[in-house]
């Protein structure tokens, strides 16, 4: 809408609009009304398919623990894009995310976890032996595997792989960082080469037997510092170990298990021991899965 010309005022100024009588002055349909619109921002376009307003600050939003790495972004006016799917399986896409700014932009990792339109969600439930979820009329649904079961199973996986990521990177151990949770999606840090491409699966490397080495002692570390806190991974394998240039990065998290609260854990933290083992002789380096498990588990206790 445009102002109309105001009448002068009587020294001949033009009138301001403290001078302006809004019953007289101002066409309804042409005209501002100065109680209500002077203040008046119009809302942005409509974003584009595959664009949305950063969800840091949104009501119900986790975000991850403190201190904020240096990279994160968190403005109101940031955009996320999404840049295509990295990864396709049974539970979860996992979808390169890109936070931009005017100024500044990072690349992330979405983990989507499939929701009740989905049937292929199926976790082992030995992995939540222990666990327990609040609401009875959700372990109801759960049990019967009724569509809101998958429902909310699914938001408990997210959920899950949240509060590992968070517990594990805020202890120090090479692990993604949590950036958020909305719902059922897992926003966090995308793990890179120098080069900034995606870090490749430590099954899918060939490294130097004195790279093999360490890395080898980063993962004896890890699982160490694991036990320590009564987790283990519950499913490591060089298929969830990401290989950057020095170092190892653990992924795939959200079936961690409790060591003593699952009656299964010692059973999980063996088979976590001998994929290791297994992986690291077949590369060349000798390593015997009962004295690794015998050095994980000693930590445990």
């Amino acid at each position: 809408m445009s102002v109309s010309s105001p009448a002068a005022s009587p020294d001949g100024e033009p009138a301001r609009f403290t001078d302006l009588d809004p019953y007289t002055d101002l066409d309804p349909f042409t005209d501002l009304d100065p109680f209500t619109d002077l203040d008046y921002v119009p809302l942005p376009d409509e974003l584009p398919a595959g664009q949305r307003w950063s969800t840091w600050d949104d009501i119900g939003i986790l975000a991850g623990p403190d201190p904020w790495p240096d990279w994160l972004i968190t403005a109101d006016a940031a955009i996320d894009t999404d840049l295509g799917i990295l990864k396709t399986g049974k539970e979860a896409d996992v979808i390169l995310v890109e936070r931009a700014t005017d100024t500044d932009a990072v690349i992330m990792a979405a983990k989507r976890y499939r929701t009740n339109d989905h049937r292929m969600f199926h976790r082992d439930s030995g992995y939540t032996e222990g666990r327990r979820i609040r609401r009875s009329r959700d372990r109801r649904a759960v049990a019967k595997g009724s569509r809101w079961g998958r429902q909310v199973e699914a938001g408990e996986w997210a959920t899950a792989e949240f509060g590992y990521l968070s517990t594990l990177w805020s202890a120090g151990l090479p692990v993604p960082y949590p950036v958020q949770l909305d719902g059922t999606e897992l926003l966090m840090e995308f793990i890179t080469l120098a080069d900034g491409s995606g870090a490749p699966r430590l099954a899918q490397t060939r490294p130097s037997a004195e790279l093999l080495a360490e890395y080898l002692d980063q993962l004896r570390t890890a699982m160490c510092t694991m036990a320590a806190m009564g987790l283990t991974h519950g499913d490591l394998s060089a298929f969830n170990i990401l290989a950057t240039e020095e170092r190892v990065v653990i992924i795939d998290v959200p079936q961690a298990v409790n060591i003593i609260g699952n009656p299964q854990g010692p059973e999980f933290l063996a088979r976590d021991c001998r994929n290791v083992a297994t992986w690291f002789t077949a590369r060349g380096l000798e390593v015997d899965a009962e004295t690794l498990l015998g050095e994980v588990i000693a930590y445990a206790w």
